[in-house]
């Protein structure tokens, strides 16, 4: 069966899937140590080494998943966080995913040698929008043999996709080999959604992570998406989302 058929299969299957649970749902109720959740994010253009370092200290502190910045920050931050447990993460072809593959993959190369344990890649929107998932899979192919043992997330950009784009894009990215698919970057017109993390969640079943990004800033809108299926937040409000959580408040 080629790519195209087998993705047109499984996005007819999980469509129909979701249309027929959108009603019924029901949320998880339980409170949760949310901190381990947390990519602790700061992708600004104008981000100095001092906010670097200072986000670095305050993932630390609270022990969150990670610290998710640019690549040219990575030795700074694998620096910082060497022996914590925190892990060094950062975006790749960010954050508009338009420059081509073989850019993808050397700047994921390098930021693994230079200490990323983790690469969120931003696929290509303009070949998901032209329906060119032989190149799709290749971009993420890609960015997956050059991380080697480092984790790859692969940003989606949900705001600018259908649902039938998202759904098979999220079946790409499972059959390129990542780990991840992630809704935003948080530089386009929206960010994460509950609806999309569950849509996204059904897709990639149990086997995958989803990570939820853009817009999360406070606990109760974390913890929602957690409880639609997300098993990561990126967020640049790490601390207000622990302010909030019960017993902190």
């Amino acid at each position: 069966m080629d790519i195209e058929k087998l993705i047109a299969e499984i996005t007819d299957e999980i469509l129909s899937k979701v249309s027929s649970e959108k009603n019924s749902r029901s949320e998880q109720a339980g409170e949760m140590d949310i901190a381990g959740y947390l990519d602790d994010t700061l992708l600004k253009a104008d981000a100095a080494p001092e906010q670097v370092t200072a986000i670095c200290k305050e993932a630390k502190e609270y022990k969150t998943a990670s610290v998710c910045v640019n690549s040219w920050y990575v030795p700074l931050v694998a620096k910082e966080l060497e022996g914590s447990g925190v892990k060094t993460c950062c975006v790749i072809g960010f954050p508009l995913g338009a420059c081509s593959a073989n850019a993808k993959s050397a700047e994921t190369f390098e930021a693994v040698q230079k200490g990323a344990e983790e690469v969120d890649m931003v696929v290509n929107i303009g070949a998901v929008k032209a329906g060119d998932w032989q190149y799709v899979k290749q971009d993420i192919e890609g960015v997956v043999a050059a991380a080697g043992k480092a984790l790859v997330k692969v940003i989606i950009e949900t705001c600018l996709l259908t649902d039938e784009e998202k759904v098979k894009v999220c079946t790409v990215a499972k059959l390129a080999g990542a780990d991840f698919v992630k809704t935003s970057t948080g530089f386009s017109t929206g960010g994460a959604t509950v609806e999309d993390i569950r849509l996204m969640r059904r897709t990639v079943g149990s086997d995958m992570g989803v990570k939820a990004s853009g817009g999360i800033r406070d606990y109760q809108t974390a913890k929602a998406m957690i409880d639609a299926g997300a098993t990561r937040i990126g967020t640049s409000s790490a601390k207000g989302i622990l302010a909030g959580a019960p017993g902190n408040q």
